[in-house]
């Protein structure tokens, strides 16, 4: 890949490297691996070009009309800024704990700057949360560090404060690599977490798994009255697919087995 691409930056810190390279249209940000953490298309520069971001928006299966988002990983800003797009209302808290990330955000992947529907805040999320009870209506959580789970952010206790931090019909959305080693691990305490109303979606035959755990316990209600048309034609998203493929906790025996 580094041969068809050239290097817009590069940010060395003891903590994390950030790179932004660019190639055939696309802009990519790295955190210290051949893993693309983000991806904008130069030409759209507010559409969700990797297919896990995509699939993270299932959420609106559950929520649709989110009033508070909660980020916890910023990332090149590519959820913020299709939620901004698609629905400008909605109040956007990311949270992000390094700096760097934030300035490849804001420098080279157009995240506007904060205003009354977008704050972003150099924070450590798994403190974050805690502090924060009954405060958003949907969690992101993409919490990766050179290419792992952040320990603190996939801890049992920080799941269950993530609930806490819900509002009543709220979703925690999680995106786990399906590969990790640690993958059932993280999966069981998110169930454990949300007393088993924990649903999942795969991307990519399985390289990516997003988890959605919901804080109250009728999630397939609702999926059953989602609408699904409505919400294609504002978002532009493949809901029907996404409601076709996800799964719930009971049936990821097969999936939970394999990572043992």
């Amino acid at each position: 890949m580094r041969l068809f691409s050239k290097r817009l930056a590069k940010s060395v810190s003891p903590e994390m490297t950030v790179e932004v390279t660019e190639s055939r249209g696309v802009r990519q940000l790295q955190l210290g691996t051949q893993a693309i953490q983000s991806a904008m298309r130069i030409s759209r520069p507010w559409d969700l070009e990797l297919a896990y971001t995509r699939a993270m928006m299932a959420f609106l299966l559950f929520r649709a009309g989110p009033e508070e988002v909660l980020m916890i990983g910023l990332g090149g800003g590519s959820l913020a800024k299709f939620i901004r797009k698609y629905r400008p209302q909605t109040r956007i808290t990311a949270v992000e704990i390094s700096p760097q990330v934030v300035a490849a955000a804001r420098g080279h992947f157009f995240l506007p700057e904060d205003d009354a529907h977008l704050r972003v805040l150099i924070e450590d999320g798994a403190a974050y949360v805690p502090a924060h009870p009954a405060s958003a209506d949907v969690i992101l959580l993409d919490g990766f560090d050179a290419g792992n789970q952040v320990e603190s952010l996939a801890a049992l206790d920080f799941y269950q404060a993530c609930r806490r931090a819900l509002k009543p019909g709220g979703v925690l959305v999680v995106n786990l690599w399906g590969r990790d080693p640690g993958f059932a691990t993280w999966f069981s305490r998110l169930s454990a977490a949300f007393d088993g109303e924990v649903a999942w979606l795969p991307v990519m035959g399985k390289s990516n798994v997003i988890v959605f755990a919901l804080a109250e316990g009728d999630g397939r209600a609702r999926l059953a009255r989602a609408e699904i048309d409505r919400l294609a034609k504002k978002w532009g998203l493949d809901f029907a697919t996404f409601g076709r493929e996800l799964r719930w906790a009971d049936e990821a025996a097969p999936l939970l087995d394999k990572k043992r």
